[in-house]
């Protein structure tokens, strides 16, 4: 009886994963080879000719070896990318909104901050102070889940900032009409009302992110070059 996962192991061999993914990968394909091999011997070939026709199925074992890689190495960044950007990023942005609806909801008074002279702009910039004050932690829940998956700085700064990306990406895009209608508009309203959006809901929530954000990934980063020191 042939050893399969022995087989595979030696046509595979110089596989660059981490031993427990190379271990899955030599189980699944030896089992795969396995159950072809006892479908031919059921069906009456003998032993030689069916581990021969069982070999075959793989035409060159180097670009198996190949392409297997290359999927592993996809699916590891992918999972990375998953615990790193995007579980931190969309569970501080639900948060986030779910905490702004429920502060419209309960109806506390924004700051509603005004400038005499900028007539048909009501109000220029609304506020919701509780809102802003619970962003530190939210910041600091993003950068501790980014970091603890491993994350990079840059990958932690951008998991800190995410609940305010799609309004900031609402602004940029929306910045070409405002300079387009501002022509046609008297006492630059639309560029003025632009800008003190982009204040409100970019600015002022970002700071406060990473107000929270930034010392909980220094924090972090000092815990894990203190445990790098004490293990050596």
């Amino acid at each position: 009886m042939a050893d399969w996962q022995e087989l595979v192991r030696q046509r595979l061999s110089g596989l660059a994963l981490d031993a427990p993914e190379m271990d899955e990968v030599h189980a699944e394909l030896a089992a795969h080879l396995e159950e072809s091999y006892e479908s031919l011997r059921t069906k009456g070939l003998p032993e030689r000719e069916a581990m021969q026709q069982t070999l075959e199925q793989v035409e060159d074992w180097q670009d198996l070896r190949r392409r297997i890689q290359i999927a592993r190495v996809k699916e590891n960044l992918m999972s990375k990318r998953v615990s790193q950007i995007w579980l931190p990023g969309f569970l501080t942005l639900l948060i986030s909104m779910s905490l702004l609806l429920l502060i419209q909801f309960l109806n506390p008074n924004p700051i509603i901050v005004d400038r005499s002279g900028w007539y048909m702009v009501a109000p220029v910039m609304v506020i919701y102070l509780p809102w802003l004050l619970s962003l530190p932690l939210i910041g600091a829940l993003g950068a501790y889940l980014s970091h603890r998956a491993g994350a990079s700085q840059r990958i932690v700064l951008l998991s800190i900032l995410f609940p305010v990306l799609p309004y900031l990406t609402f602004f940029i895009s929306g910045f070409p009409f405002a300079l387009i209608v501002d022509d046609h508009v008297v006492h630059n309203i639309m560029f003025a009302a632009f800008f003190t959006g982009l204040v409100a809901w970019v600015l002022l929530p970002g700071t406060a992110l990473l107000a929270g954000g930034l010392p909980t990934q220094l924090y972090s980063s000092r815990r894990l070059a203190q445990r790098g020191v004490a293990s050596h």
